[in-house]
């Protein structure tokens, strides 16, 4: 009998020591000191920029008080720097940070941010700059870059969320952003003023969430989609063009509902030689508070191309970046 419990005590010891080894480097999901969502990431150099909404919900609603920012020189390893940007640090906004992103051009960085108007309690855009990856970030404008009101097409105060920008080739910087409705503008070499007229972009199951990347000489566009209907989780889809001005052709999805989240959201950078993929899910437990989709989880995996330009499906996995693909 002593043996038995003796052996029993050792196989639980060793079950609880395999339980407590670190999670390998790498593996998702990649930021586990806070809940964060909406990757956005940025290559400068040597080093991925990763830029996140932060989620500090404690109940059945969105609350996103900052943006953080975790870097890498690794894709595996990530050093957190803290508060990088608030909503409030706009004088016209009240708060909410939804999804952004970050883009360099002149020697410069713009941060497209996604928050709340004072004024009229609807989603806005605006856009503040900084020197350094790192920031300080501050108000290019003084004003707001999109407001609803400039999207009738929009059938609701947050359909002018998560903006993306591509910089194309001959140097003309490109804005779209939307929910339900997609939307895209040119701006002006100065990346804080709108060049034209903004533009609806018709792309199939659209729901939010755009990312805009080119590889090669096919320009993408990735983003959030589902079937209409207010209880289907999000998916991710992808559409393809020979310019931003389209025409855009569907691709079909790039990877299926996140896991515990509704939501799900993209990012596409080239590092190293190598293509990742960046998106959320709801699977991280911090303490005793649990993961879903008000408390999300950032997490990446290799990113690969075929032969004629469409990407290959994405799988969810554990593992991540952490070993061979």
């Amino acid at each position: 009998m002593k043996r038995l419990v003796l052996g029993g005590m050792l196989a639980l010891a060793s079950g609880m020591a395999a339980q407590a080894q670190p999670a390998a480097p790498g593996s998702n999901p990649i930021l586990r000191d806070q809940f964060t969502a909406d990757p956005a990431a940025l290559v400068v150099g040597d080093t991925v920029y990763l830029y996140v909404g932060h989620d500090v919900s404690d109940d059945e609603r969105y609350r996103m008080p900052d943006w953080l920012l975790y870097s890498s020189k690794d894709m595996k390893h990530w050093t957190p720097h803290g508060t990088i940007l608030r909503p409030t640090d706009f004088a016209w906004s009240k708060g909410d940070a939804y999804a952004s992103q970050v883009v360099e051009k002149g020697g410069k960085f713009y941060f497209y941010a996604n928050a709340k108007e004072a004024a009229t309690g609807s989603m806005a855009i605006g856009v503040a700059v900084s020197d350094k990856p790192t920031g300080p970030f501050v108000d290019a404008r003084g004003s707001v870059l999109i407001t609803n009101a400039m999207t009738p097409q929009g059938q609701h105060g947050w359909s002018d969320i998560d903006p993306t920008v591509l910089i194309d080739d001959d140097g003309t910087p490109w804005l779209m952003w939307g929910n339900g409705n997609c939307f895209r503008a040119k701006l002006k070499p100065n990346m804080i003023e709108l060049d034209g007229p903004i533009e609806e972009v018709k792309l199939t199951r659209y729901e939010e969430g755009p990312w805009l990347h080119k590889h090669g000489k096919t320009y993408y566009v990735t983003y959030a989609s589902r079937e209409r209907g207010p209880k289907e989780p999000e998916t991710i889809s992808y559409a393809t063009a020979p310019a931003v001005t389209g025409p855009w052709t569907y691709r079909g999805e790039l990877t299926g509902p996140a896991e515990n989240s509704g939501t799900i959201h993209p990012a596409i950078i080239a590092f190293k030689g190598k293509d990742y993929f960046f998106y959320h899910d709801g699977t991280l437990t911090i303490g005793d508070k649990k993961g879903g989709s008000y408390r999300r989880a950032v997490r990446v995996e290799r990113l690969f191309y075929n032969a004629d330009g469409t990407m290959k499906p994405v799988a969810q996995t554990a593992a991540g970046v952490s070993g061979r693909p």
